[in-house]
């Protein structure tokens, strides 16, 4: 029988104002991109582990201990990927934040207790923890108002280049998502899903 963990239900919203208040906290300069290995690092005090193979050998970037104190990452992500990196310290740091009573309630240590953890608990709760995680990371890296700034200066560059936002349509987003997602060092998929959350694709038609 699945575990129930029961996590607290947060919306979007809700999780932008976690994310605002972290960032006032740990980050109160606000400059982009967001230095989420030193928050992890020095405000934190977590350690973050680089592990051979961890994706290859298990499918997962990165997971954090149960004590909350290490981070394992694929080391290739570490190395070589410095988006995908960037995210996964966010995401791990996220279950801190908002999932810290879960986490610490059960043992794990190594990939095979963390996976036989995940195993343990109810699909439900699973996709609530994950999508909890995975909007608070997006939120911290890709603030609300740089993230806006971003856009707008994006668009404009399309336009200059000849990129029509309103018939490109998709390709359009997939230009303007990788464009910004290099000056926030985390991926373009990241974007795109943050720009859709927060309303600013599709353009409305007035802005198209």
């Amino acid at each position: 029988m699945p575990r129930r963990l029961r996590p607290a239900i947060l919306s979007y919203d809700d999780l932008r104002q976690l994310a605002t208040a972290f960032l006032r906290e740990y980050h109160s300069t606000g400059t982009v991109p967001t230095p989420i290995e030193e928050i992890v690092e020095f405000r934190f005090r977590i350690d973050i582990i680089p592990v051979e193979s961890l994706q290859a050998a298990h499918e997962v970037d990165g997971f954090i201990s149960s004590d909350l104190k290490a981070i394992y990452v694929d080391e290739f992500v570490w190395r070589q990927r410095p988006g995908r990196y960037h995210f996964t310290l966010a995401h791990e740091v996220a279950h801190v934040v908002l999932h810290r009573g879960i986490y610490q309630a059960h043992r794990f240590e190594t990939i095979e207790e963390w996976k036989r953890f995940q195993n343990e608990i109810s699909e439900e709760d699973r996709r609530w923890i994950e999508w909890q995680a995975y909007a608070f990371a997006g939120l911290v890296l890709a603030p609300r108002e740089p993230l806006q700034d971003l856009y707008r200066k994006a668009i404009r560059r399309a336009a200059i280049a000849g990129l029509s936002v309103e018939q490109a349509g998709e390709a359009a987003l997939s230009y303007i998502a990788e464009w910004i997602s290099r000056r926030l060092e985390v991926s373009a998929q990241v974007i795109e899903k943050r720009l859709r959350y927060d309303g600013l694709w599709p353009l409305p038609e007035d802005q198209a």
